[in-house]
């Protein structure tokens, strides 16, 4: 039995913990709304951006790691991964986060 929560609950969860710290998050895409996969692209300020997916760790946890950084001198290339992410995967979720001390917030996140 799966004890995760739905994609559509966590996205929400996870909007309202960022709004609660004083940071706005929005969805690029809705995925599957109860089983789809959840990337998080992180900002501060507006700067280069990180993206983040969950990943499945030794110990059965699923913590978010970081699979992509924005390039400084070629911004569009992560637009162009996340592209090609959502033609792969149409059930994936991808969510933007602009917060203060992103990389913490991320950390904050277990499962």
């Amino acid at each position: 039995m799966d004890n995760r929560l739905p994609a559509h609950l966590e996205v929400s969860g996870l909007i309202r913990a960022v709004q609660s710290q004083g940071g706005f998050a929005t969805v690029l895409a809705k995925g599957e709304r109860d089983a789809g996969t959840i990337l998080i692209l992180t900002m501060e300020s507006g700067g280069n951006g990180t993206l983040y997916e969950r990943m499945p760790q030794l110990d059965g946890s699923r913590q978010f790691e970081s699979v992509k950084v924005q390039d400084a001198e070629n911004p569009q290339e992560l637009d162009e991964y996340l592209a090609r992410r959502r033609r792969q995967d149409g059930d994936i979720w991808i969510l933007e986060v602009d917060i203060a001390h992103a990389a913490q917030f991320i950390a904050s996140l277990t499962a």
